[in-house]
């Protein structure tokens, strides 16, 4: 587990450098997935290292949100009179993610040619 966790940090960190070092659009967290992403499919022994580490990681990825949660009620004051434009939003663009999802998931399914049973 520790040697997956110190790959994975590693491809954050050389994610970090690039974007730092190169005149690059993209954050570094990105980048450095990107390289994960080509050293899981250019090995397969490094994806059997990091898989166990991994789903653990995301089977608890829930906990990440705490932080978050806590966040907005420390400064719920300061939203003062937003707040219900920013429920609103977010109510909006869960919709509006769901739809899409929906109609890209329909779309796929009709080009696969898959059909309900």
């Amino acid at each position: 587990m520790l040697h997956a966790l110190i790959a994975i940090l590693t491809f954050q960190l050389v994610g970090e450098t690039l974007a730092r070092a190169l005149p690059m659009p993209l954050p570094g967290p990105v980048l450095g997935m990107v390289l994960m992403l080509a050293a899981l499919v250019v090995s397969p022994r490094f994806a059997a290292l990091v898989r166990p580490t991994a789903q653990g990681i995301l089977s608890h990825l829930s906990l990440l949100f705490v932080p978050a949660g806590v966040g907005v009620v420390g400064h719920f004051a300061t939203l003062g009179g937003q707040t219900a434009a920013i429920g609103l939003a977010v109510v909006v663009s869960t919709i509006l993610a769901i739809a899409v999802a929906a109609l890209t998931f329909a779309g796929v399914a009709r080009l696969t040619g898959s059909h309900d049973d």
